[in-house]
């Protein structure tokens, strides 16, 4: 009785090795799949951009030839989540919790406000055509067949010329046009009394804000309100105006003969792409931005590219001012900020009529 028990305890012994075996072998063998079979995560990968909202056309077109490109070289298929907001707003979003891995903002004070919060490093700018990945030029646009001849900036201080431009308070591109507007004005004194006068500059300012219908948060708001009937002239980027006629819209463009250069960054937000363990495809994707074949597509869309071959390409498009201007002209962007943005500038000071 006793020996048979113990066979008994030995033939169970065996059958439970033999399990465990077996089952050993079907983990090697599912591990020895798994390399050609990806799980979700290997196979895909999320890129999370905030831009501003002019750029969300262009944008539009790029993200699938970027995510084709991407396929191609990692495997990965690259989804995106997309925000776009006047730069101002998506810039202050981010810096609160928004966590963008990339950054398409309207001017480079924008991203100075993520430098400030510590989610991008300060030497963003030491990279191709310092940060920057397109150009435009503030312009003026006009009903079809300009009917009040509009062909300067000096034309908005007429009396019952309608004026919009979008609040700089919010959006980059409202900053992008007082800076023109009151840069025109120094330039005006210039020429007028041989050197820069920033009272004459204010009042010029003034005498335009003047005729301003309505202050909406960003310019491609400002834009749905022009192409709504609201106002007779519109101060934005070229390439609004341009993008906006290639869709078969009916306006004049009216490009001021001193005006403004406007450069748009793109950065990798450093904090949260990392957070993400994005930093490869992030820089990638900026990379990406500065391609001929990406400039192409910005063109195409109406700025001005930042590639010398392809502005070569496309420069018939794109006039040049004669008193064309940069930022510079204005002191820089710390200068700017205290002169014109600060609470004591010259612009909160047109807007409360003092």
């Amino acid at each position: 009785m006793q020996t048979r028990k113990k066979k008994v305890i030995l033939l169970y012994v065996i059958l439970m090795l033999l399990l465990v075996c077996m089952t050993a072998g079907c983990s090697k063998q599912e591990e020895s799949s798994e390399p050609n079979e990806p799980s979700g995560n290997d196979s895909s990968i999320t890129l999370v951009i905030g831009a501003y909202s002019v750029a969300k056309d262009a944008v539009g077109e790029l993200l699938p030839k970027f995510q084709e490109q991407w396929k191609a070289k990692t495997g990965q298929t690259v989804n995106f989540q997309e925000s776009y907001e006047a730069s101002g707003t998506q810039a202050r979003a981010i810096v609160g919790g928004f966590e963008a891995d990339v950054a398409l903002l309207a001017m480079e004070s924008d991203i100075d406000k993520l430098v400030k919060a510590d989610l991008v490093t300060t030497d963003w700018k030491q990279t191709p055509n310092k940060g920057m990945i397109t150009r435009s030029i503030v312009v003026l646009g006009t009903r079809a067949g300009n009917p009040l001849g509009i062909r300067d900036f000096q034309d908005l201080t007429k009396p019952g010329v309608k004026v919009l431009y979008p609040n700089p308070k919010t959006s980059g591109g409202a900053q992008w046009d007082i800076n023109a507007i009151y840069g025109a004005g120094l330039k005006l004194s210039e020429e007028k009394e041989g050197k820069k006068d920033p009272a004459a500059a204010k009042t010029f300012l003034e005498q335009v804000h003047r005729n301003v219908e309505s202050l909406d948060k960003s310019g491609r708001s400002s834009m749905a309100a022009f192409e709504y009937g609201v106002g007779d002239v519109i101060v934005t980027y070229e390439n609004e105006l341009l993008a906006r006629i290639a869709k078969g819209v009916k306006y004049d463009i009216v490009v001021p003969k001193n005006t403004i250069l406007i450069e748009n960054p793109a950065v990798v937000v450093d904090k949260y792409a990392d957070k993400h363990g994005n930093r490869e495809l992030a820089e990638a994707f900026v990379a990406y931005l500065r391609t001929p074949e990406a400039q192409h597509i910005f063109a195409k869309h109406g700025f001005r590219s930042v590639d010398p071959d392809v502005f070569a390409e496309t420069e018939s498009t794109f006039p040049t001012p004669e008193g064309l201007f940069d930022i510079n002209y204005l002191g820089g962007w710390d200068e700017v900020r205290t002169t014109l943005y600060s609470k004591r500038g010259v612009w909160y000071q047109v807007l409360a009529g003092l």
